[in-house]
């Protein structure tokens, strides 16, 4: 599969620009779960901007 990284990256919702994964979604997911956390793009806008990245802060988030 072809890596899509300008229209990922353009698309990214994540506020941390300066991201070396900005755009690879692979690796940036892998990252995030390795360190048993999700990404930037499954929270909405408000709870995205504080950087907790953790399950907890995305149960929260969602209300779940």
């Amino acid at each position: 599969m072809e890596c899509k990284k300008p229209s990922n990256a353009r698309d990214c919702a994540c506020t941390y620009t300066s991201c070396d994964n900005r755009g690879l979604c692979c690796q940036c997911l892998a990252r995030h779960l390795a360190a048993k956390e999700l990404p930037g793009c499954c929270f909405p806008p408000e709870a995205e901007r504080i950087y907790d990245r953790s399950f907890g802060a995305f149960a929260r988030a969602w209300k779940l």
